[in-house]
């Protein structure tokens, strides 16, 4: 009975979410509330209101550090998309079957994903399906191939899931993503055939030797990507991996003249410039020693630091300022920030809340009896079921950091209590929490609504049923080689 107790904060948002009631911001703040009722008054060994205080304000701070990623990212993207008509360069769409081909595969697999790296929130939905217009597919694949740029969402928002990830586990984000990797590499073996089959239904097919490009392609960007995870960390790494693979991608295809290069150019200043700043901050060791101690604040110990003049977020804020001169729109840089205020901030109070919950349950100890206990009533079976959980949870509350803070310090318990590699059931978990989020209901109605299709939801989960089994799929396999000490 006690446990069932202990469980109440998560059941209940599980329980509002899934009933559709309740918006994310909402079941938190409950969640919270039930959280902190059952903290006090149901945690044997005496959990007083100043160890709540402690943890909520530890919660809170952790919330925080993602604050500037969310707002900055945005913030950036509309100053340097929308005034300016920055463009990501792709190949000239000509009307053969290779060309069509070639734009989809970078739209999908490339752009998308980069796009998605710098602000989140199903930004690269947005930007792919305006790249996709142009091959005039039928709606349904418009919209299911617009929703595969949310494939590398382990990245999404300046890889802001594995900071906040990596506090609630008490390890550290870098590895934690690398880890993660892993898995990431996985999914898209399996989603790359997938996509082959649905774009040859769509009218997109593709030879033989052009399906091995992709392979290439796409093989190639993902080593390099996690090689950019282990030296730049998770916050820069797609930003700075994926960008120079997109300029690469389009001079093969498209061989420009001068004047398209030098067009190009011009159009992706910004995006260069941006890339440049943030991989001088991490590989000049003066510059990275300077800046990270320069204002640096560290009020809990394990949590967090936050270096301002380091922060991500903050050389992403920079970047929209400087855009805003150079395109001469520095009078709408106000309307800008409130834009990508109202745009975040349901985002940025849900994730807050949700960390405060986290450190709450991790503090009273209720997340390690429950991992305990779940340890000794699944077995072998537990990892598997938290982390399906997770991934449901996830897609319903359409963020993984909501999932995390549910689950990841039961994960953690769960797997230190069962003996098994901690920090592989942690990669895990976080894999877990973000994998379905491409088939939320938040990015679902968003697709629609973009291509004029609402109401149209349930055709386009028929066409993404594959690539959520290919995810349910590495879950079973992930958590049956961790159960099984295979990793």
């Amino acid at each position: 009975m006690l446990y069932i107790v202990w469980a109440l904060p998560a059941l209940i948002v599980i329980g509002l979410l899934a009933s559709g009631r309740a918006s994310t911001l909402v079941a938190a703040g409950v969640g919270l509330l039930v959280a902190m009722v059952v903290a006090l008054g149901a945690v044997p060994g005496g959990f007083q209101l100043c160890d709540g205080a402690s943890a909520l304000l530890r919660g809170a701070w952790i919330g925080w550090i993602v604050v500037p990623y969310i707002i900055g990212g945005l913030l950036f993207w509309q100053m340097a998309i929308r005034p300016g008509d920055a463009a990501i360069p792709v190949e000239s769409l000509r009307q053969n079957r290779q060309s069509r081909r070639r734009l989809l595969f970078a739209a999908c697999f490339l752009i998308g994903p980069f796009s998605e790296s710098a602000t989140g929130f199903g930004v690269g939905i947005v930007g792919t399906m305006l790249l996709l217009r142009r091959l005039d597919l039928q709606p349904v694949y418009l919209m299911a191939f617009s929703l595969l740029s949310q494939t590398m969402i382990l990245w999404g928002g300046m890889g802001n899931g594995a900071i906040v990830a990596g506090a609630f586990s008490r390890s550290d984000p870098t590895m934690l993503a690398v880890n993660a990797s892993f898995f990431q590499v996985a999914l898209n073996a399996l989603w790359l055939p997938l996509y082959w089959r649905m774009a040859e239904k769509a009218g997109v097919g593709a030879s033989c030797r052009e399906c091995l490009s992709e392979v290439v392609w796409l093989g190639g960007s993902l080593l390099l990507l996690i090689a950019a995870t282990r030296a730049l960390g998770p916050e820069v790494a797609m930003l700075c991996a994926y960008g120079p693979v997109i300029v690469l991608r389009y001079l093969v295809d498209e061989r420009p003249d001068a004047g398209q290069l030098l067009d190009a150019v011009r159009r992706m200043a910004p995006f260069a410039l941006l890339i440049a700043l943030l991989m001088a901050t991490r590989l000049i060791s003066p510059v990275r020693e300077l800046l990270l101690q320069t204002g640096r604040l560290e009020p809990f110990v394990g949590a967090p630091a936050w270096s301002p003049l380091f922060h991500a977020g903050t050389w992403l804020a920079f970047g929209a300022v400087i855009c805003a001169f150079f395109y001469g729109h520095v009078s709408s840089l106000g309307s800008q920030v409130l834009t990508a205020w109202r745009t975040g901030r349901l985002a940025i109070l849900a994730i807050i809340i949700f960390s405060m919950m986290a450190e709450l349950l991790s503090s009273s100890g209720i997340a390690a009896a429950l991992g305990e206990g779940i340890n000794s009533a699944a077995g072998g079976g537990a990892l598997t079921c938290l982390a399906l959980v997770s991934a449901a949870f996830g897609a319903l509350a359409n963020s993984g950091n909501a999932a995390n803070g549910l689950f990841m310090s039961s994960q953690v318990s769960l797997a230190k209590e069962a003996g098994l590699n901690v920090a592989a059931a942690i990669a895990l978990q976080h894999t877990a929490a973000l994998a379905l989020n491409l088939i939320s209901p938040v990015r679902m109605s968003i697709v629609c609504n973009m291509a004029g299709c609402r109401g149209q939801e349930r055709t386009v989960y028929r066409a993404m049923v594959p690539f959520a089994a290919a995810v349910i799929a590495v879950l079973l396999m992930g958590s049956l080689m961790i159960t099984y000490r295979v990793l």
